[in-house]
């Protein structure tokens, strides 16, 4: 039976965000990869601990916001930190587990990929939309993803273990 003329179709709209999903990591994970030298979720890991205070995030937020689970989360991360660029820290004032931070060389090349990928993506969607068709596109999509996987911004409230592996580390540099 088919929707009604007058109803959007859900599950071509569905559909067709799967195949733009599919298509743009078909499309985009090469280059990316090749920059990073790491294969698999490591963007995705790796640009949320770059866009993370301190560039570090605890393991069970990381998980979350990937939606990966913990043993997946950790076999991902093993991959990244044997390339150099993470390393896990526990946290002294808080042991109910530990923290991924990028390295310099980290920080470095993730900045060089997401420097890359803007352009990729540049060229992909340059001439496709207009600035307001965009800025709706980017809003829709947000709404659909805090609906679907609302711990994709997930932090924990408490930073302070953030702050005290900082200080640590300053301390350490000198």
């Amino acid at each position: 039976m088919s929707a009604p003329a007058t109803e959007p179709d859900r599950v071509t709209a569905v559909g067709l965000l799967f195949e733009a999903a599919a298509g743009l990591r078909r499309t985009l994970a090469p280059a990316t990869e090749e920059q990073l030298g790491v294969a698999g979720q490591a963007f995705e890991i790796l640009i949320r601990l770059y866009r993370s205070p301190g560039h570090a995030l605890r393991m069970s937020d990381l998980a979350a916001q990937t939606g990966l689970t913990p043993s997946g989360l950790t076999r991902a991360v093993d991959r990244i930190e044997v390339a150099g660029l993470v390393e896990r820290e526990a946290c002294e004032e808080d042991r109910r587990g530990a923290f991924a931070r990028l390295t310099a060389l980290g920080i470095e090349r993730t900045d060089a990929a997401i420097a890359q990928h803007r352009e990729e993506v540049d060229a992909l969607f340059g001439a496709l939309f207009t600035t307001k068709e965009e800025e709706t596109l980017v809003d829709l999509l947000r709404r659909i993803r805090d609906q679907v996987h609302p711990d994709a911004a997930h932090l924990s409230d408490d930073l302070s273990c953030i702050d005290a592996l900082e200080v640590k580390r300053t301390r350490s540099a000198r």
